[in-house]
């Protein structure tokens, strides 16, 4: 059974810096994809970002391309999201997600692994 446990969240003011940490176990990771998905009460979870394992690339949201990178190390498991130039909307409950393939997908339902979350918030 494959665990993801996110790190890294907290408090940071707008135009901050935060990198979230994604720890996989379980499986191996050959054909997998990982994403992080944010959501906030009374909303939809979204699509944040992905990235293949086997290939590396990658997939953004218009809403992040440009401030967030997703880059993986393949020797620890471990997916990492380093935001920059963070606004008060992305304050959030960040969460890993992971699915098998080797295309990246956007949608909740085409993952069957998650994490517990993780919070951010960025203060104006």
């Amino acid at each position: 059974q494959v665990q993801l446990v996110e790190s890294g969240g907290g408090l940071v003011q707008a135009g901050g810096s935060l990198r979230l940490s994604c720890s996989a176990s379980g499986r191996t990771f050959s054909r997998y994809i990982m994403a992080w998905f944010r959501q906030v009460p009374g909303k939809q979870r979204e699509f944040v970002g992905g990235i293949s394992w086997s290939v590396g690339s990658t997939y953004y949201a218009d809403s992040v391309r440009g401030r967030f990178t997703i880059s993986r190390d393949n020797g620890k498991n471990t997916v990492y999201l380093q935001m920059n130039s963070l606004k008060p909307e992305d304050t959030a409950v960040y969460y890993c997600a992971g699915s098998d393939g080797i295309l990246i997908r956007t949608t909740t339902p085409e993952y069957n692994d998650w994490g517990q979350g993780t919070q951010v918030t960025v203060s104006s």
